[in-house]
């Protein structure tokens, strides 16, 4: 049967697919993505303080995520907003923030029970979008072209059918079969894409199942993969090769953009992290060298590397200083040049600098 982008794809082909997957060109592919995917799980372990990765690498990967559905805000936004209590949050930053919630959540639930389930996909769907919806149960949902209107996709109809392909494709994912993981993947992603199973949010929710799939095949330690930056990257090529395979089941070349989406995003995301871990390094020397005596610590220094905003109520939940101590701390921060304080609200909070200017870049 021929696709007809007006009508909903009930006909969406179960998995796995009947075509081939394991081309030389997607084997050999699968190989290097594999091996970066590796050194940036080995190098996780060697940052002192997780929550520095979660806190940042995670936030950066939600606001990208969030920017491929024009949600967009600024990096110094989502920054200030996670610090300060009296910061103004826009609608769109909070949109981010539910995101990384949404991913959080999924790691802890898939930590406690290592399975990507419908009901997860709901959870996190409906953290994003703050509500309590299901399963989309209503037809009139289509895909269309941002600039003409043109309806190029309309996917399955009716909560049965969308709920049974969704069975399908948990059976998919939880399958013992010996394709690579990374290849599965992208299979994995198309096939959530195609379902689309909720009235919007798909897209997001799709992007966090990426990234608990490697967690739960042990891929990653943590949800640190930055994969919606390629994605924005070559946000045309990611919607071309997505219609493809619905149009004409053209699997090579989505499977090697999303080959290549990990094993680039891989890459930046443990050079960045190498470059964060280096500038504590450098941070902990001229502390060290600069500081009063009174004042240096290694956890204070740590501390300012959690996210590069902070203030005294930091210091004083972590122990390190009394709420007067802890305000006199980042002043000397500030003398030697670490940090800048900025006034928000009532309340003064301080940038580390250069930590901001290496996750901006």
């Amino acid at each position: 049967m021929k696709f007809d982008p007006g009508k909903p794809y009930n006909e969406l082909p179960l998995l796995p697919p009947k075509e081939d997957i394991e081309t030389a060109a997607i084997l050999k592919k699968a190989v290097t993505a594999g091996r970066a995917l590796a050194e940036l799980k080995g190098l996780g372990g060697s940052i002192p303080n997780q929550a520095m990765l979660v806190n940042t690498i995670v936030l950066q990967e939600a606001q990208s995520s969030s920017e491929i559905e024009n949600i967009v805000t600024t990096t110094d936004a989502l920054f200030k907003a996670l610090t300060s209590k009296t910061a103004q949050t826009d609608a769109a930053t909070k949109e981010v923030f539910r995101y990384r919630e949404a991913l959080s959540e999924g790691y802890r639930t898939l930590k406690k029970r290592p399975l990507l389930t419908t009901n997860l996909f709901i959870k996190i769907y409906q953290t994003i979008k703050e509500n309590r919806a299901g399963i989309r149960n209503v037809p009139g949902t289509t895909i269309a072209n941002a600039v003409t209107g043109e309806v190029i996709y309309t996917p399955p109809v009716g909560e049965s059918t969308i709920r049974d392909k969704l069975k399908n494709l948990e059976d998919y994912i939880h399958g013992d079969d010996p394709t690579d993981p990374l290849i599965k993947l992208a299979v994995i992603h198309f096939q959530f894409e195609a379902i689309h199973p909720f009235t919007d949010g798909n897209g997001r929710t799709g992007r966090i199942l990426n990234i608990l799939f490697l967690v739960m095949k042990e891929l990653l330690d943590f949800p640190v993969l930055y994969l919606s930056k390629y994605i924005i990257e070559n946000k045309n090529d990611y919607y071309r090769l997505l219609r493809n395979v619905t149009e004409s089941r053209e699997w090579e070349r989505w499977i090697l953009f999303m080959l290549e989406a990990v094993e680039q995003t891989a890459t930046h995301t443990r050079k960045k992290i190498i470059a964060i871990r280096e500038l504590l390094e450098k941070t902990l020397k001229l502390a060290k060298e600069r500081l009063p005596s009174r004042v240096y610590s290694k956890e204070l220094i740590e501390l300012l590397f959690h996210q590069p905003y902070t203030k005294g109520q930091f210091l004083v939940d972590a122990g390190i200083a009394e709420r007067k101590t802890a305000a006199g701390y980042l002043k000397e921060l500030e003398k030697i040049g670490v940090l800048k304080s900025k006034k928000m609200g009532k309340e003064n909070i301080y940038l580390n600098v250069r930590l901001f200017d290496l996750l901006s870049k």
